[in-house]
């Protein structure tokens, strides 16, 4: 009996392959810009999807017996999920697995950003620690701070449990109200803002979405404001940013995530006050191993038990 045909488009996570290569087999072809390279009978017999990244709705006309399309990550704003649901194709993702790890993370950047940790090693690695020398003292403190979160889903909790025992102050806007949460809500991006010393971001590439962190935003932050982005590089706008921390009109950033990756424009990598990470919140050998499992998961529950474990919101959940 022939075995289940899954598509692989492009590179992903090593675990995925070697999870499915027993079950199914492997359909593997090249990333392309608009069509994939499949002829018409092996597209036919392609029934589910492992990927890492986007995957247009033109891809999907291609395949008309394809069921499931399981994605290696938490964010999915690449997967035309409009076009899966018409088509009664499931999508899925990779959520809770990366919590710890990118909250971890943006702990790290916060703290690295507002006390210059990288620069103190580079300092010091430079030769420039001697007898009756000292590293200068960093402009800023996480001690009494207000920390603003936008965004309170899974991860945005998780930051928010994390700071709790740094003392501090926290608050958070979102789209609703989050009935259980402890903190202090407020209706709009700006009022946040203007309430805050301290932005962290963490919410979805969406259209609401797009450079919502503008000039305006970070002058509300002020001279003595930090922002913090471990959500999606589309939030923010670039240009502002690089001119705000140029101008000292907002004290410090710390990034994981850009706006046209891996492309970084010149005005962020000049400034002293921005930390800068390559988009390695969830970048661990283990959570990528848990992410990569679970991508495998999914496709074999739904061929086994016609179930995904992991379903997007948008798409249909049964056979």
């Amino acid at each position: 009996m022939s075995r289940i045909a899954i598509l692989v488009p492009g590179k992903i996570h090593d675990r995925v392959l070697e999870r499915l290569k027993d079950r199914f087999e492997i359909i593997a072809v090249a990333r392309e810009e608009r069509l994939l390279a499949l002829d018409g009978e092996t597209a036919g017999r392609i029934r589910g999807v492992a990927v890492s990244g986007a995957f247009p709705g033109a891809w999907m006309d291609q395949l008309p017996h394809v069921e499931v399309i399981a994605s290696f990550g938490v964010g999915y704003d690449g997967m035309d999920v409009k076009r899966a649901a018409e088509k009664g194709i499931v999508v899925t993702n990779t959520p809770d697995v990366l919590n710890d790890e990118v909250a971890d993370t943006a702990m790290g950047l916060l703290l690295n950003t507002i006390r210059e940790l990288p620069r103190a090693e580079a300092w010091l690695r430079a030769g420039n620690w001697k007898p009756g020398t000292a590293y200068p003292l960093s402009r800023f403190s996480l001690k009494g701070r207000h920390v603003g979160l936008y965004g309170l889903g899974r991860i945005g909790l998780e930051i928010a449990k994390r700071l709790e025992p740094f003392k501090v102050k926290i608050s958070y806007h979102t789209r609703s109200r989050h009935a259980d949460a402890p903190y202090d809500y407020h209706l709009t991006l700006k009022g946040l803002a203007e309430a805050v010393d301290t932005l962290i971001a963490i919410v979805p590439k969406t259209p609401q979405t797009h450079k919502t962190i503008d000039a305006n935003i970070l002058a509300a932050l002020g001279p003595g404001g930090i922002l913090v982005n471990v959500g999606r590089g589309w939030t923010v706008d670039e240009e502002a940013l690089s001119a705000a921390l140029a101008s000292g009109a907002l004290g410090a950033a710390g990034l994981d995530v850009f706006y046209d990756e891996p492309t970084v424009p010149a005005g962020l990598l000049t400034p002293e006050n921005a930390v800068l990470l390559p988009h390695v919140a969830s970048a661990s050998v283990p959570t990528r191993n848990a992410m990569a499992d679970l991508v495998a998961d999914n496709l074999i529950a739904w061929f086994e038990k016609g179930a995904a474990l992991t379903p997007v919101p948008e798409t249909p959940q049964k056979v």
